[in-house]
């Protein structure tokens, strides 16, 4: 992206396969985990939750299968207009993502639905309330 060549599928499952496994593992340590990344499209979702292959179960030393951790994941769509984000990108110093990428990411997006576990949240609310909404979600689930 520093290049200003957008990621495909083939770049960014790896990474999400390895974010997947850092929550699984810090789950299963009994923490409580805030991710934040761009999981842009259902599939990405998908993986953060189930793993690469939509299963998360792992095998013990002896070879057992054992039942995985339970990833439950909320989902914050922070959504706003081109107009919006691309003037926000504009001005940003020094960040490794080029405004012109951009519209990649919004050709890229498939914003979340029923029945996944999200909730929507205007870019254009100011970071106070932002937060508060989100809080609000978790402590209400």
């Amino acid at each position: 992206m520093g290049k200003g060549i957008p990621l495909n599928d083939q770049d960014r499952i790896p990474w999400l396969c390895k974010l997947h496994d850092i929550l699984l593992r810090d789950v299963a340590s009994g923490q409580c985990v805030v991710l934040a990344c761009s999981a842009l499209k259902k599939m990405y979702r998908d993986i953060l939750l189930r793993g690469k292959e939509g299963a998360a179960w792992k095998c013990d030393e002896s070879g057992k299968e054992e039942e995985p951790a339970e990833v439950r994941l909320l989902v914050v769509h922070l959504s706003g207009s081109f107009e919006v984000i691309s003037g926000r990108l504009l001005k940003r110093k020094g960040h490794f993502m080029p405004p012109e990428l951009l519209q990649s990411q919004f050709e890229t997006l498939e914003p979340p639905a029923a029945p996944e576990n999200f909730i929507q949240i205007s870019v254009e609310k100011n970071l106070s309330e932002i937060i508060a909404t989100i809080m609000e979600t978790l402590e209400a689930k």
